[in-house]
């Protein structure tokens, strides 16, 4: 019998399969994590863009939520895009029934393709009542202009005093991305109340970057699971997202932007035994 750990995703369906739910199961399967699933919204999605959402009744979210908690043993879990003020509240008080240990926050705004996947009247909901909850939140530098209450280009000039500012609001720590930066290395910024690490890793020039905010946060959460401790987390979920991404021209989807390649070593092990 396999010893393997379990992870939970709280998220959107992208019925593209490149970001969301599918996204989160592929990096848990990738990383050797047994992933389940709570599916927040549905979204008619490929890689060009999103053409609809259908919202899930907050009450079915959260009996999805005890549904999986009440029979598995969940070591961590991932929350994605969360619609509404409602959902927000619901899946808090779900987590804070079940006791789930790691809580790795995206706060999924805005799809790839600018279409709002977040109220506006929910922000404040997710700082205040989810944010306090989270072990690490990932934002991008639109995410975390929204949850400042301030401009791009403010939190561009100084990412540091960003991440200081988004630990204040009661998270156990920040991965601030960089990705929307243009500069020659991605570069995040990683602060748990200590010294502020920078992650740089190479910019690889490709248009197949759809998932790569779902893909990071679930492989922090993964490695979580396997009860690896939150800064190695951080670090191997960044040298992942950074192989998925460099290797994702090897994958022909779509006509947009396409996804990540979440099984890059795996598929080459398996071609090169072959």
């Amino acid at each position: 019998v396999l010893s393997v750990k379990s992870a939970l995703t709280i998220a959107g369906s992208d019925s593209g399969g490149g970001a969301g739910i599918q996204a989160d199961l592929k990096t848990f399967s990738a990383l050797e994590v047994y992933g389940a699933s709570v599916i927040t919204a549905l979204t008619a999605q490929n890689t060009v863009g999103v053409t609809g959402v259908f919202e899930v009744d907050p009450q079915f979210i959260k009996d999805q939520i005890d549904a999986v908690c009440s029979d598995m043993e969940v070591s961590a879990v991932k929350i994605g895009m969360l619609h509404s003020s409602a959902v927000i509240e619901t899946v808090a008080q779900a987590l804070d029934e079940h006791q789930i240990g790691h809580v790795v926050l995206d706060p999924v705004m805005v799809s790839k393709s600018g279409h709002e996947l977040l109220q506006t009247e929910a922000v404040n909901a997710l700082k205040t009542v989810l944010v306090p909850m989270a072990s690490i939140i990932t934002p991008n530098i639109p995410e975390a202009a929204k949850l400042l209450n301030t401009s791009d280009e403010k939190i561009t000039a100084n990412m540091e005093n960003a991440a200081e500012r988004l630990l204040s609001l009661g998270c156990g720590a920040v991965l601030l991305k960089g990705g929307h930066v243009e500069s020659r290395q991605s570069v995040d910024i990683y602060f748990d109340g200590n010294n502020a690490r920078h992650l740089a890793e190479p910019r690889f020039n490709t248009r197949n970057t759809h998932g790569t905010g779902c893909t990071l946060s679930s492989a922090i959460c993964a490695y979580l699971a396997r009860r690896i401790g939150l800064d190695a987390a951080v670090i191997a979920a960044k040298k992942y997202i950074t192989n998925s991404i460099q290797s994702s021209d090897q994958l022909n989807i779509g006509h947009g932007h396409g996804p990540v390649h979440h099984f890059c070593e795996i598929w080459q092990k398996k071609v090169t035994q072959n």
